[in-house]
């Protein structure tokens, strides 16, 4: 690779990674504020929240890459327009198609990411993500055992703890069972403990008393007892069987999809070959904004008032590929063979890159003057 475009090259990846570092950064907290609020007030350890927060972030790396593929692209671009390296090496006769070659070279870098992370590391880390959020929810303990707040196990079912000693003693229990249609028992104890069954968890109530009002009579009973097991797993409802969807398919899977495929994911199948065909267009969309956002600024001599009409342009035609690409998300997987459609943005998008570095080599050619 020549010096050049080492340098250009060079230029383009170090603003990129710092782009991408930002903007990952600011995504990526601001869902683990609303993660953490949810997995620790559920009773999850810390340990937990760090391996949801590391799952999510493959999907989040590849939402903002080719947003901060963009910004570093007419950063730089706009830098060196300003400070007259570009318009130097224009003079010294490099075509705007010469000097787009380094980002090109940039957008397939971006291109090789975006590929190992939709092809791979977003489906991997979707079902390992999935995994254990069905291991959460089949945990019993993690479910209900909450120290100070009302839950509900079951339809007319409330529990109530108000400690949890270091020996995971229920201290103070409260149990409302109002199932039956005409009678409402309530239990008490002074402790309590989960045990599991074959039928699923139990909760064995020590030192306590049970409350029985007959709603037809009104008549109430009462009796203490020194320890009672009520069966939580009758009322628990069996996890129903995880069904994998379209983001935790292989791209082979996607591609080929077979009727229980169809039948497990709930999509149709010229959905799921869509779904496939966009994890092929994501990097070429890659290539497409870097190569855009240049060929707008290039458009531009030097001018000390900046490049903000070239800026401009270049995020209005920004707007119009994704505005194009979220036609084709909504459009092609209802039609068959509308896996085509994934690939209308990149393909535009180059088309306008052409058109842009054409324009911009044109009026860079000396115009030929009147004998």
């Amino acid at each position: 690779m020549p010096r050049i475009d080492r340098y250009l090259l060079s230029q383009f990846l170090q603003l990129f990674g710092f782009f991408a570092l930002v903007l990952v950064g600011v995504y990526w907290m601001n869902k683990a504020v609303g993660l953490f609020d949810q997995l620790i007030g559920d009773g999850q350890s810390a340990l937990v929240f760090v391996e949801f927060s590391l799952l999510t972030l493959p999907l989040v790396i590849k939402l903002v890459l080719p947003i901060a593929t963009f910004i570093a692209t007419v950063y730089v671009t706009n830098r060196m327009m300003t400070e007259s390296e570009l318009v130097v090496m224009q003079a010294t006769g490099f075509s705007a198609y010469r000097l787009a070659r380094p980002v090109l070279y940039f957008g397939m870098v971006v291109g090789v990411l975006m590929a190992i992370l939709g092809h791979a590391l977003v489906p991997a880390s979707r079902s390992a993500l999935e995994s254990a959020r069905a291991t959460i929810t089949e945990n019993i303990t993690a479910r209900y055992l909450t120290e100070g707040r009302f839950t509900h196990p079951a339809p007319d079912v409330t529990l109530y703890i108000r400690d949890i000693s270091p020996q995971g003693e229920l201290l103070d229990l409260f149990l409302a069972d109002n199932r039956a249609p005409d009678m409402r028992t309530t239990y008490t104890a002074r402790k309590a403990l989960f045990a599991r069954g074959d039928a699923g968890p139990k909760l064995i109530m020590l030192d306590g008393m049970a409350q029985a009002l007959d709603t037809t009579t009104q008549r109430l009973s009462m009796t203490r007892f020194a320890d009672f097991t009520f069966d939580l797993g009758a009322l628990l409802k069996a996890a129903a069987a995880h069904r994998r969807g379209p983001s935790e398919l292989t791209t082979a899977e996607l591609l080929w999809p077979t009727q229980n495929l169809v039948e497990e994911t709930g999509a149709q199948a010229d959905s799921l070959i869509f779904d496939a065909h966009i994890r092929f267009a994501e990097p070429l969309l890659a290539i497409c904004v870097t190569l855009v956002g240049f060929g707008a600024l290039i458009l531009g001599g030097f001018s000390r008032f900046g490049l903000w009409r070239q800026i401009v342009l270049a995020v209005a035609l920004l707007i119009l590929v994704q505005g194009l690409n979220t036609a084709a998300a909504e459009w092609g997987p209802k039609v068959a063979g509308g896996w085509v459609l994934a690939y209308l943005a990149p393909l535009i998008g180059l088309g306008m890159a052409w058109g842009l570095l054409s324009l911009a080599g044109r009026n860079r050619r000396p115009q030929r003057g009147w004998a």
